[in-house]
């Protein structure tokens, strides 16, 4: 299930992805606009500052801004920063790969043989899938 936290950012940078570009916005307007607790907010944006996908200006006029073009900014992404690893278990990870502890052999493992399908339909769609599709 997709976390409070990358539902709300998803929210936040599709609000961005609309306003004229590198216009900064206030976090209160986001929050109030996407109905997000403003507290929550502001750590789920600072976490994508840090991560690149925004930028901020500080004082009167200052808020959140896209650095990127949404056409520039893949799903993939976005959903590692904010949700974390997209495979459902480690063993198929390929970024955050660990071998599990219960199972002798992968590649005999129903499970591991089913997530590494799942991996690969999440991963295509996230590929695909800009934030520009999002507003669009």
């Amino acid at each position: 299930m997709l976390s409070k936290k990358t539902k709300y950012g998803l929210k936040a940078l599709t609000f961005l992805a609309k306003q004229e570009p590198k216009k900064p916005i206030q976090i209160v307007e986001i929050a109030h606009a996407e109905n997000i607790s403003q507290k929550f907010l502001e750590t789920i944006l600072l976490s994508l500052r840090k991560s690149g996908f925004l930028g901020s200006k500080k004082g009167k006029g200052g808020g959140y801004y896209l650095i990127k073009e949404p056409k520039e900014i893949q799903m993939t992404a976005i959903m590692r920063v904010l949700e974390g690893p997209i495979a459902m278990v480690p063993c198929v990870s390929l970024n955050f790969y660990e071998t599990c502890d219960d199972c002798p052999d992968e590649n005999s493992c129903g499970v591991h043989k089913l997530m590494l399908q799942v991996r690969d339909a999440n991963l295509e769609v996230y590929k695909n899938t800009t934030l520009f599709d999002l507003v669009s």
